[in-house]
């Protein structure tokens, strides 16, 4: 199998871009950013406190209750939490809030480790994350860390979060990139960061078709 490992910080484009690269040469695309928001999801349904200090409750809950399926539908990655479609539902800005609290737990990120290389041990993939190339496939045969300007990002975050119709301001969605920064920056577990070997593309500058193509190019030349 042939496993691609894309990361990058919140907003640089790399879920997007991964999406597409993937269709484009039939790849199987993996959110995992989508797995924990899920979590987040499940956990904020069910009044269940998103801290360090409820941890313990958080992996039993996950573990005993919590039943999470990946499925395609048209080439689109959709998301089930105990047979539900939250494809939708985990893109809020609260749930992106709470996920990455989650994302902290290292039992959250054990929990998740084996359904992510289980899917990558069994399909072509590109698997787009924070922590993708450094600890989820650190054997990955290509790894790119995809970035941007925190502005620029925010920009985008925020007009992805409008165009669904959410009542946000620039500013909040400023202030949440630069928190999910520090956060996923900071974290003991599995912080974000660029592997020794991946390849830095910063698309501050590109159009989405520019860093398609050229991320696509890159992947079928090796």
């Amino acid at each position: 199998m042939i496993n691609v490992a894309i990361d990058g910080p919140v907003g640089a484009g790399k879920s997007s871009v991964a999406r597409e690269c993937a269709r484009r040469i039939g790849f199987i695309y993996v959110d995992t950013g989508a797995l924990y928001r899920s979590c987040a999801l499940f956990c904020l349904r069910n009044g269940i406190d998103i801290s360090p200090d409820n941890e313990n409750a958080i992996a039993a809950a996950l573990e005993e209750r919590l039943e999470l399926k990946l499925d395609r539908i048209d080439g689109e990655q959709h998301v089930y939490v105990n047979g539900e479609d939250v494809s939708d539902d985990i893109r809020t800005l609260k749930v992106s809030k709470a996920a990455s609290d989650i994302s902290a737990l290292p039992s959250v990120r054990k929990y998740l480790l084996s359904l992510q290389r289980s899917i990558a041990a069994e399909n072509n993939v590109i698997m787009d994350g924070r922590d993708i190339g450094t600890v989820i496939l650190p054997n990955a045969d290509l790894k790119i860390f995809i970035t941007a300007k925190p502005e620029i990002r925010a920009k985008r975050r925020y007009d992805e979060l409008v165009a669904k119709g959410q009542n946000v301001t620039l500013g909040e969605v400023l202030v949440e990139v630069n928190r999910r920064d520090y956060n996923d920056t900071h974290r003991k577990e599995a912080p974000l960061k660029q592997a020794e070997d991946a390849i830095l593309i910063d698309t501050s500058e590109l159009s989405f078709e520019e860093t398609v193509s050229g991320l696509t190019e890159l992947i079928m030349s090796r």
